[in-house]
């Protein structure tokens, strides 16, 4: 996973009026924090971030009073509207150490023929990887699966360096056959209606 590099400044100014002031200069307010230091609030430069984000985990450098710091992002928070950043919240990381992320789950191959539809009861996996190692996503072959049939996280293949963290029973995916729908009271008369 290659690490994007984020200039960062450091915050004095704390409220809704300074966030906004911030938001307006194009900057995202964010608190970098772990390995037990006092979390240090920021501010990050808020194109370059959005860019970053749409990497799942992304590794960051940021040069914080002129220490470099790993992060990774822990919480981000986005205008309901706009799809903005409105704060985000980052963890601190170190070379080697093991990290708790979600990764995204996709399915690839087609179903058994028939009308079966495939559900997602999770759409991401826990996994424990190196901070520096962390797989962006895990794919699980779904060909041949008929009504019925389900994918346990213990069945799904993780990436070399990455253990599942979360339970291991946990249904991931499962495939269930398609309901026909019956017609309504109204539309059943009015097609023996049509009939007569």
């Amino acid at each position: 996973m290659a690490e994007i590099k984020l200039a960062t400044e450091v915050r004095t100014e704390f409220g809704k009026g300074a966030a906004r002031r911030v938001r307006r200069a194009n900057q995202v307010p964010g608190v970098v924090y772990g390995h037990g230091a006092e979390p240090v609030h920021v501010t990050l430069p808020g194109h370059e971030l959005l860019l970053a984000l749409r990497t799942a985990n992304v590794l960051i450098g940021l040069e914080i009073d002129g220490k470099d710091a790993l992060v990774i992002p822990k919480a981000v928070q986005r205008h309901p509207l706009k799809g903005t950043i409105e704060h985000v919240d980052l963890l601190t990381v170190k070379r080697g150490e093991k990290v708790e992320v979600e990764i995204a789950v996709h399915a690839e191959g087609d179903l058994a023929p028939g009308a079966n539809l495939l559900e997602f009861v999770l759409n991401t996996l826990l996994v424990e990887a190196e901070a520096t190692h962390i797989p962006e996503s895990v794919t699980v072959s779904v060909a041949g699966l008929d009504a019925g049939d389900s994918i346990l996280a213990k069945d799904i293949a993780l990436p070399k360096g990455s253990v599942l963290a979360g339970d291991e029973d946990a249904i991931v995916i499962q495939v269930v056959a398609a309901q026909a729908e019956e017609p309504a009271a109204g539309e059943a008369a009015e097609a023996e209606g049509a009939q007569a």
